[in-house]
């Protein structure tokens, strides 16, 4: 079986890497011969610290679908030229602060308390440039919640997302979200178990066998098998784990 998990707020929390005891049970995880994937909101860049370098051949998604890394090798999907232009417009029409991830560089215009910042390019792999310096825009993130500019970008061909909580709205390009991420890996739908926390795990709960939500997002718990909070995480890994275990051996 293939188990898919997001990371911030749901094995990884307060952008510190994956505690001892989530990496125990990932690790019996695969151990009974299950595959262990990733789909985080975050780019590949900033997806690989939080890691255990054992992990970072591992297939895994970023950015909400909009990279893929398999056998090291990242691919991505970036905005079309017509649509970055006028999001830019919107930017600058708004005078709104932002961060734009490219294929590995980015443009970070946000306040350096805010907490998204403590998770960029950790290992100081990339740059941060000039906006009209990146090679291509693959994801966007603007630091505002205000529902007339939300409805400006809905208007546009673009995957968008709310975090009310922080203030932000998460954008990726047309027909991208984690599920769309995943199945250019591969994944086919009712053959793997996702975990996540989140309003951008929702289509990967919605095409799961089952779907795990840690914590009390609304949406989130609406489409998720189970409902769990932080600390019964790394024993539901353990119990799905079994579970397909013994439900495989059984088919078989």
């Amino acid at each position: 079986m293939q188990f898919v998990f997001d990371l911030d707020g749901t094995i990884c929390f307060k952008g510190q890497p994956l505690t001892k005891e989530i990496c125990a049970a990932l690790n019996m995880c695969q151990a009974m011969g299950h595959e262990i994937i990733f789909a985080s909101a975050r780019p590949i860049r900033d997806l690989l610290p939080v890691l255990p370098e054992k992990y970072h051949q591992l297939r895994m998604v970023g950015g909400n679908g909009a990279f893929r890394n398999a056998d090291g090798s990242i691919e991505v999907n970036s905005f079309d030229k017509s649509t970055c232009k006028q999001l830019f417009d919107i930017i600058d029409v708004h005078q709104l602060s932002y961060l734009i991830d490219s294929s590995w560089d980015y443009s970070y215009t946000g306040e350096q308390t805010h907490p998204i910042y403590q998770n960029i390019d950790p290992l100081k792999s990339a740059k941060n440039v000039p906006i009209d310096l990146l090679e291509n825009v693959v994801k966007m993130v603007l630091f505002t919640s205000n529902a007339e500019i939300q409805k400006s970008l809905e208007a546009l061909p673009l995957t968008l997302h709310l975090h009310q909580d922080e203030g932000i709205l998460d954008l990726s390009p047309e027909g991208i979200d984690k599920w769309a991420g995943l199945q250019q890996l591969g994944i086919k739908e009712n053959e793997f178990i996702a975990f996540g926390n989140d309003s951008n795990d929702i289509c990967m709960f919605e095409a799961a066998k089952e779907s795990i939500c840690i914590g009390n997002h609304p949406a989130a718990k609406e489409h998720a098998t189970l409902h769990i909070t932080a600390d019964q995480v790394a024993k539901m890994i353990l119990r799905m784990s079994e579970k397909h275990l013994t439900q495989q051996i059984e088919v078989n």
